[in-house]
């Protein structure tokens, strides 16, 4: 029934037009399901999404890398929290550029790294549209895809 809930909530964003930050919170509840409402992932599973997230927030690559990660997916592995990730994760079809720029400005919050923007967004959905989520995962800085 709450999987049902939050699907209905997504449908009312997506016709309302752009997001805001209140939406990112609610768009934040697909993620939950994995990464867990407080973001602190799945040990051997599904990554935090904390300190490492928002420092790569913090860096134009860092910054491609995790908009292509919700735009294209991602398949490991992918290193977070120095551990090794080998799951996939989904793309997030159905999400426009301001609820992606929404939602990642809601797992960001609290750090100093600047807003996404729906351009932004926009920028890097274009720029990555032939990439698979193997590629995606090569993307992430520092790690040069191991």
């Amino acid at each position: 029934m709450r999987r049902l809930a939050t699907l209905l909530a997504l449908t009312a964003l997506t016709a309302a037009g752009p997001a805001t930050a209140q939406d990112g919170a609610t768009i934040y509840k697909r993620c939950a399901a994995c990464h867990l409402a407080d973001g602190s992932g799945v040990p051997g599973a599904f990554p935090p999404l904390k300190a490492d997230v928002r420092a790569l927030a913090a860096t134009a690559a860092g910054r491609r890398y995790l908009a292509l990660v919700v735009i294209r997916g991602v398949s490991g592995p992918i290193t977070v929290a120095g551990k090794i990730y080998r799951g996939t994760m989904p793309a997030q079809a159905g999400l426009n550029d301001a609820q992606i720029a929404s939602v990642l400005n809601h797992v960001v919050r609290g750090s100093s790294a600047k807003a996404f923007t729906a351009k932004e967004i926009a920028g890097y959905r274009a720029g990555g549209a032939s990439l698979a989520p193997t590629a995606v995962a090569r993307l992430q800085p520092g790690t040069a895809g191991k």
